[in-house]
């Protein structure tokens, strides 16, 4: 029984390595279908890296007036991913922290707010911003302002486990900073009016958003290789 609930976490944890994988996966594919526009020259042919913000792929018609389906679907398909890739995650994780009162109260805490912010993040993909664009940037600015809380919590319960690596717990203090960092981006940064200003701002989401597919990833792998250890005991 022991055996089998192991070895059940270890494919939850190899399911959210996947999603991190085919969220870059299927955002690339959608890239070159974007027939182009951007918030400061609608006119700009194709998608750029450096201009255009991810949640563009996901636009029903893009700027230019063109119909975007094919990269609206893949764009969907993947935010869909990655958040119910967060959702199992922060399901999943708490499981390691329950020997303690206070592992117990940071570990389900910090899954409550990183449900939340997955939510927020599988909202933005129900809420193409040609759309709905008050509803969008909501979804964008809860995803980004609550996933903090998360990571910061879960980053206290791993550096006060004894039996969890601390070099995990590490890896959440610096994602944490760039959350925060990337917080401030948006709310004070440079408007996206401006060819430097929208340059800025797209060069920031697409850091954190890597940087939340690679901080993922890398805790999923730490807690299969965590399992894989308990079993060998």
């Amino acid at each position: 029984m022991i055996r089998s609930f192991r070895s059940w976490r270890q494919r939850v944890f190899s399911v959210i390595m996947f999603g991190c994988v085919l969220f870059v996966v299927l955002t690339f594919v959608a890239m070159p279908f974007y027939a182009g526009g951007t918030s400061a020259d609608p006119t700009a042919s194709g998608y750029s890296f450096f201009t255009n913000f991810f949640s563009e792929l996901g636009l029903t018609e893009t700027r230019t007036g063109q119909p975007n389906t094919v990269s609206a679907i893949l764009f969907f398909t993947a935010i869909i991913v990655a958040g119910s890739g967060l959702v199992l995650f922060f399901m999943a994780f708490l499981q390691f922290f329950t020997q303690s009162k206070s592992g117990r109260l940071l570990s389900r805490v910090g899954s409550i707010f990183g449900v939340i912010s997955a939510v927020c993040f599988i909202g933005v993909g129900f809420t193409p911003a040609n759309l709905y664009i008050e509803a969008h940037v909501a979804f964008v600015m809860w995803a980004f302002q609550i996933l903090p809380l998360a990571v910061i919590l879960y980053a206290v319960a791993i550096l006060r486990e004894p039996s969890y690596p601390n070099r995990y717990g590490f890896v959440f203090v610096a994602f944490a900073a760039l959350l925060v960092l990337y917080v401030a981006l948006i709310i004070t940064g440079p408007g996206g009016d401006s060819p430097e200003g929208l340059m800025i701002q797209v060069i920031g989401q697409k850091a954190i958003v890597y940087a939340i597919i690679s901080s993922i990833f890398i805790q999923a792998h730490g807690a299969r290789k965590v399992i894989q250890e308990e079993e060998r005991l």
